[in-house]
């Protein structure tokens, strides 16, 4: 049966894209790291192959690479407009090994138009990747102020901010999505806050990324990061600047390597050609699955996690010694990221049987220690967490919930 151009999501279509499927084992710990797409797989093996030549040479194979690159950085820079707005300028995208990597890098290329007394806002549902490279600048004097999780709603919530932005207010700081709750932020009411009293926003948008359409332009923030190797690449990752971002970043490139590029000033060295060619199946995959579908790939990719998500959490709501961290409900502001405590159980000794069945989940902190301890946590026990992706299939949850079962 020809099922393109449905409304369900063709899971058997999406799963013959990734090699790593092919096994007896459920991946279900995405949000550390999703499977890769053969595709990115294939053109990081060519692009070794065929072009394992430094850039900006006059000879043949240097000019292809060269071409390779352009045209990787451009398909890359689409990611962040899938879900409508102006198209971010290829030039206004800079790559790095990590998310974690590159936030640090643009601390230390704003660390110049700092200076000691400036505010900077950091909240403590973060990863620690968006805490502390700002957090190292109070060295020069600046001061940091806490956004802090409400302990009742286990959310951010934007009205917080109002008591904390002043006139020295530089920068605002936050993640899009939790990595440990799966709560989605309101850009919106924090970029127009932060705006009010002239400061700028930096989002992580790790968390976020894999499971909804970016759209930079439309959000008015000015740095947003995600990993590529959690929305189906290699392990890369990108940050989009706006065109005033960009303008305020000092250069980290070598002295004479003076282009207006932020692309070039946040880009010490080289950024990593293969990983690039090899990253751009990305978005070739995301226009393929559209077109399978004959709608926007993160509008059928959404719908599917919603039902994954909603059944997990409609079974663990059953279990009077379970408690969730987070939302207990599925909803447009929740991905499908889920994680909790048992009064029975240590998340160590739950995974650990769960793995006996030959499904990948984990636990921990998730890089985000102080929001574990916001909320009353041990740090070194942390939660058990199941982070979905949209490959993941109705028999993978079953499978899921009866080896709960058995570790409760």
């Amino acid at each position: 049966m020809n099922r393109a151009h449905t409304a369900t999501l063709d899971v058997d279509w999406v799963r013959g894209h990734f090699p790593a499927l092919d096994s007896d084992w459920a991946l279900m710990d995405n949000a550390g790291g999703a499977a890769t797409l053969a595709a990115v797989a294939d053109r990081t093996a060519e692009y070794l192959r065929r072009w394992p030549v430094q850039l900006g040479a006059s000879y043949g194979p240097s000019a292809a690479a060269g071409e390779r690159q352009a045209e990787a950085r451009a398909a890359l820079a689409g990611l962040f407009s899938l879900g409508g707005g102006a198209a971010l300028p290829p030039e206004q995208v800079a790559m790095g090994a990590s998310t974690t990597s590159l936030l640090s890098r643009l601390a230390r290329s704003l660390q110049p138009t700092l200076a000691p007394g400036d505010e900077i806002i950091v909240s403590d549902a973060d990863h620690e990747a968006n805490i502390g490279p700002w957090l190292r600048l109070q060295q020069q004097g600046l001061v940091i102020r806490w956004w802090r999780v409400r302990p009742d709603t286990m959310r951010l919530h934007a009205e917080d901010l109002d008591h904390l932005l002043t006139e020295r207010t530089r920068l605002v700081c936050c993640t899009h999505a939790s990595n440990l709750l799966g709560s989605v932020v309101d850009l919106g009411p924090v970029v127009a806050r932060a705006r009010a009293v002239g400061a700028r926003c930096c989002i992580d948008g790790v968390a976020y990324a894999p499971h909804r359409a970016l759209t930079l332009a439309e959000w008015g923030v000015d740095w947003y990061a995600f990993s590529l190797y959690k929305v189906f690449g290699p392990h890369c990752a990108l940050l989009g600047c706006s065109a005033e971002g960009a303008a305020l970043l000092a250069n980290l490139n070598h002295e004479w390597m003076t282009a207006p590029s932020p692309a070039t000033r946040l880009e010490p060295g080289a950024w990593p050609y293969e990983l690039a060619w090899g990253a751009a199946a990305v978005p070739a995959y995301l226009d393929a699955l559209a077109a399978q579908h004959g709608r926007p790939a993160f509008e059928v990719i959404s719908a599917h996690e919603h039902a994954l998500v909603g059944r997990v959490l409609e079974w663990l709501a059953t279990r009077p010694e379970v408690r969730i961290i987070g939302a207990a409900e599925a909803g447009p502001e929740r991905l499908p990221t889920v994680s909790f405590v048992s009064s029975r159980r240590a998340p160590e000794a739950i995974v650990h049987r769960v793995d006996e069945a030959r499904i990948g989940i984990r636990h921990g902190h998730f890089y985000a220690p102080r929001l574990v301890e916001a909320l009353g946590l041990e740090r070194n026990t942390g939660v058990v967490r199941i982070s979905l992706a949209h490959y993941n299939t109705p028999a993978e949850i079953e499978r899921l919930l009866a080896a709960l079962e058995a570790a409760l």
